[in-house]
């Protein structure tokens, strides 16, 4: 029970991430979007300058399309988990930007007296990245592994150690005990499939 729902937190965490890049991502080829970051951006000694360059309107875009191209990496972790661990990390990135403008741009409520109490905007909307870099970095180490076991498995065949026509199945069926592979029940094919990709 404990690793179903270790696996199921794993993926509501990395694709409620994509959703979240992707959904953001798209929001920036507004007007609106781009006009509410316009404060956060100016206000940042990283990124003030960019609008001396590149119009409101154009960097909200831009920032868009960056957001929605680390979404898609993250995604194709069943497939390419290296290009998602490169997308985790970008986003890590991402979120560490972003956090910074909770010391650059204004944020505490002075009706309130100050610090410690955060605005709505941009101070609580802010301080959520904690939490989305906290998934993105464990997404980056998650993908990492998986890129991790699939080379040893993919250096273990091509040296012999596992004959070319032994199935995924039996692969992991050699690891299990002796005594544990008479003892338990016919295994779930999916559940093995998942298992060799890393999922779950």
């Amino acid at each position: 029970m404990a690793e179903r729902l270790k696996g199921i937190g794993t993926h509501i965490t990395r694709y409620g991430l994509v959703i979240v890049l992707l959904w953001i991502g798209g929001m920036k080829f507004t007007a609106y979007e781009a006009e509410g970051i316009k404060p956060l951006v100016a206000n940042s000694p990283l990124m003030g300058s960019v609008y001396r360059v590149m119009s409101v309107g154009g960097f909200s875009s831009l920032l868009g399309v960056v957001e929605i191209a680390i979404g898609v990496l993250i995604a194709l972790r069943p497939v390419w988990p290296m290009g998602s661990a490169v997308g985790s990390g970008l986003a890590a990135g991402m979120f560490l930007t972003t956090l910074s403008f909770l010391v650059t741009t204004p944020g505490w409520e002075p009706s309130l007296g100050g610090f410690p109490a955060l605005s709505a905007m941009p101070g609580q909307f802010l301080l959520k990245d904690v939490v989305l870099l906290g998934v993105a970095l464990s997404s980056a180490g998650e993908a990492l592994e998986a890129v991790r076991r699939r080379g040893a498995l993919v250096a273990a065949t091509t040296q012999g150690a596992v004959p070319q026509d032994v199935s995924a199945r039996q692969i992991l069926e050699s690891r299990q005990p002796l005594a544990s592979r008479s003892e338990a029940p016919e295994p779930n094919t999916t559940g093995t499939a998942f298992a060799l990709w890393g999922i779950g």
